[in-house]
């Protein structure tokens, strides 16, 4: 069924493929076990080191680091495969703009409250930037090759605008929770969030499932279930966060999927 759904790939691109998978499953993992990537609300939790021994950024930086290096990689591919047929043009153009509009965020949507640890900084940074290099790399390779006998371009871009409007939309309820100089957390309401608590985590998943099903590589399609771990594993984590420090938080609303998880 997958040779029907993806480009035939070379050696270097199914090696490579093994990475996010099993990279962001074992982060995701993690998650679950208590050892957290250190920033937003878990910053100093599950940390062994004593907190004076960790270098930090604010929040704001440290994600203006982690997705500039990614949109840039996508930026340059425009200049770099200027000869491209449409399913590039769109997997090239869906990539640049979701990191784009997460550089956006972070500098016009998101209110912050800490900071962020370096060591977390860099893995996430490397992790962004890699995933973007090679989705656009690999789909460089698959220039020629015959298309799949199933072609899921368009439902991918689809899906793609449907993630990244119900992640935009979530991160704005999430942003509206705060006055200017308030740092305190709180229950989020309205839209998804009355059934899951992170909301923009699933349509996050969902843009990114978009991308991998507009580019039909088999790296793009493992970038999408690694970040589907990592995120299910940091989305659990919260739902446990919320659950101890809000006595009152509802106990059906679920981590990401409404209803099931």
């Amino acid at each position: 069924m997958l040779l029907k759904l993806l480009f035939p790939s070379p050696f270097l691109i199914k090696a490579m493929s093994a990475v996010p998978v099993a990279t962001l499953g074992y982060v995701g993992l993690s998650e679950v076990r208590g050892k957290h990537m250190q920033y937003s609300k878990f910053l100093n939790i599950g940390e062994k080191k004593p907190i004076e021994k960790t270098i930090q950024v604010s929040s704001r930086t440290g994600m203006l680091i982690a997705y500039t290096p990614a949109f840039l990689a996508g930026a340059a591919s425009f200049g770099l495969f200027p000869n491209d047929d449409l399913r590039f043009l769109l997997v090239k153009s869906t990539l640049t703009f979701h990191f784009f509009k997460r550089i956006l965020e972070v500098l016009f949507v998101h209110r912050y409250s800490g900071g962020m640890e370096v060591e977390s900084v860099i893995p996430i940074t490397l992790s962004y930037f890699t995933s973007s290099v090679f989705v656009i790399y690999a789909q460089h390779l698959a220039q020629g090759l015959p298309e799949p006998a199933i072609d899921l371009m368009y439902p991918g871009l689809l899906l793609f605008l449907i993630g990244i409007s119900g992640n935009f939309y979530h991160h704005c309820l999430l942003s509206k929770l705060r006055s200017k100089d308030d740092k305190e957390y709180k229950v989020p309401k309205g839209g998804l969030f009355d059934l899951v608590i992170c909301p923009h985590y699933l349509f996050e998943i969902l843009g990114i499932l978009g991308i991998s099903l507009t580019a039909q590589t088999l790296y793009a399609f493992s970038f999408f279930v690694g970040t589907t771990l990592y995120l299910s594993g940091r989305s659990y984590s919260t739902r446990r966060w919320y659950l101890s420090q809000f006595k009152d938080f509802p106990k059906d609303v679920k981590a990401l999927i409404p209803l099931v998880f």
